[in-house]
């Protein structure tokens, strides 16, 4: 069984790592560039992004409660809704330390959010290849039985043509004996050869 084995690029294996500080930083630079132009002390930009951050928050609570909550929605209610708090503090503020406190915060807990899903992807992924591996270690077994079990009928077939062949060339060589009679074999007690491998001779 021959798999082609493709090695994924490094940039590949860091991006979804990096992805959790690249979103928080992406939002903590575009809440400072609307603080330079306008949102600093904007009572107006702060209920604003006071009423999105909590509507998104209400919408992942809706969307988490009940038989019928679906998981991957409520989070990314939970997330815009972190993500538009974070901006307006962030864009609201005048000074650097509390917007880099919130983006340390915002990141950690980015992090525990996304090292959960990592873990269960991980799980997930040995566990198809621990099935993959089982699949392939029985197909494998089966194939070695087959081969061990043709090879031994061709064997078979091949000790038998080796025996009748050995047995016709006795025998010619035993009819081509001189004086060989099989009256005389016959009075001698000693097994003879059939009528129609006589007739075959004579």
């Amino acid at each position: 069984m021959n798999e082609q084995i493709i090695a994924r690029h490094w940039l590949a294996i860091i991006a979804p790592k990096a992805a959790p500080a690249l979103a928080t930083s992406t939002v903590l630079i575009l809440a400072r560039i609307w603080n330079a132009n306008g949102a600093e002390h904007s009572i107006g930009n702060a209920v604003l992004m006071a009423a999105l951050a909590l509507a998104a928050g209400a919408a992942g609570t809706f969307a988490s409660v009940g038989a019928a909550g679906d998981p991957v929605i409520a989070g990314t209610a939970f997330a815009t809704s972190g993500a538009l708090a974070f901006a307006g503090v962030a864009g609201y503020s005048d000074g650097l330390p509390l917007p880099l406190l919130l983006w340390v915060l915002t990141t950690a807990v980015a992090y525990g959010l996304a090292a959960r899903y990592w873990r269960a992807d991980r799980r997930a992924h040995v566990a198809y290849e621990r099935h993959t591996s089982g699949r392939r270690e029985e197909h494998a077994h089966v194939e070695r039985v087959e081969a061990l079990r043709a090879g031994a009928q061709i064997e078979s077939a091949r000790a038998g043509a080796q025996y009748a062949e050995q047995l016709a060339t006795a025998l010619l060589t035993r009819a081509a004996l001189p004086g060989y009679s099989p009256q005389a074999v016959a009075n001698a007690g000693l097994p003879q050869l059939p009528a129609i491998e006589r007739n075959k001779e004579h």
